[in-house]
């Protein structure tokens, strides 16, 4: 039966602790004749990433109890874990060590204790032999020296590895050939690995180094050896991620296709792709803003798998490779793809729940033409099978924008929206200028221009939704994490759109951000403000914390204490401002949280105290609150 209530006060099965604990993270590794291996990330152990092993069709065992599989290179991590066939690799988050895991012995480390962090393992076990990343801080803490280096797997590498390659700023996962032979990415500041990259190449052995691409005007990325001794990789000199060969000293364009292959290079990852024997290469491409699975025949010919996705994160194995893949009406999972036809076998499932489709928001693509040409967002509206609205009433709107803020949001499932849905909220999931998968140009919209372009686009989506419709101006709230906690709260303080705002873990300060921020991303903003100290000017008029006297809202600000990349006092500083104008200013920081919520109990308290606060600013009490809530 259905019944009559305000929107934001409807009942749902989807509660706060369904949020923190119904899904875990998985992350398809790889696919080594019929096993299968992948990491999960549980929010109810803390976040702990472990490592687990399928054989054949059998059961999953995690063959990594006692470790946290979580590399913290460059502050955003990645690349934790290289393995071949009997023979595994990983960095342990607590101790920062390396460890060599082989079939029937226990995890021991080849790597000393000290002031080290490695990353983006390449495994060459006939030599005994592994490539990786290096950061080392003995230099500077806060600028840490990277290299490219070789552990000996029967070593303890007391000297840190012998170092292939540095002098550069920054070095990528490395990929090694069969024969000995490694590539790798690499760049300077201030560019970013999306910005501008070289592709270079060595032998294991050492030797003179050879420039395979890089012209300082593209950013080449994910490189690896064919079988024939060429080099595969990604440039975006077209306008768009397409695929390159280099062979001898010749670089080949491969196809042109108006789309993107590959993401931006936040953290490392092995390439996103898998060179097929038959000369095609397995991929995954976005269409408008939904992506693809396909192979591109060596002819240049796109063939598209008949699959209905949201987003895919492929990798390099073949015939049969295991990928994570994400869908709009069910939670994403690992599945075992079949390159030769496009079958695909589920392996496991994020979350293991039991939705009814009629709970699920359809997300719908929405568009408006903003200063720079097209903006694109993703509209979720209230979906609940047994309540509905009062007549004409609109739905209250919580305007979300991705971090980054070269990022980008696909229309995927997710327990954290259905959450909003569920209740009565519409969400606005805005892919401002800037963000990934429209382009090189589209992404170029943000330079120079953050807390200018993606502002306008977050401000004027929900206005141009609000005249369609599907919300209440009125009653319109923004929120976003990390890039896009500055973009929320630069929004704030640019127009009167918004009756709230919830940061988390945002960038109030870009100034204090310029002079206080880890190694990656410290001159990340010369490129998406201005250079630092020369345009000083210009942080200062863009930093929300200089800008309130145009705020008029409460804020909730989340945050958490051990946070690198944003530090605390920046939410701190920011809450206090707010509330020196006698404006609300709900601050919360979480101990044992860095850069991004990882634990159970923290998203669950995040989600309540986020449905309290917008229910006390858009007048409604959500459903199930107790007194005084």
């Amino acid at each position: 039966m259905t019944t009559v209530a305000p929107h934001g006060a409807w009942t749902s099965p989807i509660d706060a602790d369904l949020v923190a604990g119904g899904a875990v993270g998985l992350t398809a590794l790889r696919r080594l004749g019929s096993d299968s291996y992948w990491l999960v990330a549980d929010p109810g152990q803390g976040g702990r990433v472990s490592l687990w092993r399928q054989r054949g069709s059998g059961p999953a065992h995690e063959l990594t109890p006692h470790h946290n599989l979580r590399s913290s290179v460059h502050e955003y991590g990645g690349g934790a874990v290289g393995l071949t066939s009997d023979l595994i690799v990983f960095t342990d988050l607590a101790s920062g060590r390396v460890h060599s895991l082989e079939s029937g012995h226990q995890p021991r480390p080849i790597s000393p204790a000290g002031p080290y962090r490695y990353g983006g393992f390449a495994v060459l076990p006939d030599r005994r032999r592994v490539v990786c990343l290096r950061q080392d801080s003995t230099r500077s803490a806060a600028q840490p020296d990277d290299a490219l280096v070789v552990l000996d797997l029967d070593s303890a590498n007391a000297d840190g590895g012998r170092v292939l390659a540095q002098g550069a700023d920054f070095y990528y996962a490395p990929q090694i050939s069969h024969d000995g032979r490694v590539v790798w990415m690499e760049w300077d500041h201030p560019e970013m690995p999306w910005t501008s990259t070289r592709l270079r190449a060595t032998d294991l052995d050492g030797g003179p180094i050879w420039s395979v691409a890089g012209d300082g005007n593209s950013a080449v990325v994910h490189p690896s050896w064919d079988r024939d001794g060429s080099i595969v990789y990604l440039s975006d000199a077209s306008g768009h991620w397409n695929f390159n060969r280099w062979r001898n000293g010749v670089n080949q364009v491969l196809h042109q296709h108006p789309y993107d292959f590959c993401g931006p290079a936040w953290v490392l990852t092995p390439p996103p792709y898998a060179l097929l024997e038959d000369g095609s290469i397995g991929c995954s491409w976005l269409v408008e803003g939904r992506a693809q699975v396909g192979r591109l025949r060596p002819d240049g010919v796109l063939e598209r798998f008949d699959l209905d996705l949201s987003w895919a994160d492929l990798g390099p194995d073949q015939p049969v490779g295991l990928i994570s893949l994400g869908f709009v009406d069910r939670p994403s999972g690992l599945f075992r793809l079949d390159w030769r036809d496009g079958r695909v076998q589920e392996v496991a499932r994020s979350a293991q729940i039991e939705l009814d489709q009629s709970w699920v928001s359809q997300p719908r693509a929405f568009s408006w033409t903003g200063p720079d040409g097209p903006v694109h967002a993703w509209h979720y509206p209230p979906t609940n099978p047994n309540q509905v609205a009062p007549p004409g009433q609109r739905p209250p709107l919580l305007v979300t924008s991705h971090g980054g803020p070269t990022s980008y949001s696909p229309p995927d499932f997710s327990l954290k929206r259905l959450f909003w849905t569920s209740r009565g909220l519409g969400l606005l999931d805005v892919n401002y200028g800037g963000s990934t998968g429209y382009g090189r140009a589209y992404r170029e919209r943000l330079h120079g221009r953050w807390g200018l372009t993606d502002v306008t686009d977050c401000v004027q989506g929900p206005v141009e939704l609000a005249r369609a419709g599907w919300a209440d101006p009125a009653r319109m709230a923004i929120s976003g994490g990390s890039a896009g906690g500055f973009t929320t709260l630069a929004a704030l303080c640019a127009s009167d759109v918004f009756a709230a705002g919830i940061s988390l873990y945002g960038v109030g300060d870009l100034e204090a951000m310029a002079r206080d921020t880890h190694k990656f991303e410290s001159h990340y903003l010369d490129w998406l403000v201005a250079p630092y100290p020369q345009g000083r000017q210009i942080y200062q008029e863009r930093s929300p914390i200089h800008q309130l006297d145009r705020l008029n809202c409460p804020m909730l600000i989340l945050q958490g204490a051990d946070d690198l990349v944003v530090p605390p006092d920046q939410a701190t500083s920011m809450a206090q401002a707010v509330r020196s104008k006698g404006l609300r200013a709900d601050l919360v920081v979480y101990p044992g949280e860095g850069h991004g919520f990882r634990r159970q109990a923290t998203i669950c308290d995040q989600h309540l105290k986020m449905e309290r606060f917008l229910g006390d600013v858009f007048g409604y009490r959500p459903a199930g609150a107790g007194p005084g809530a």
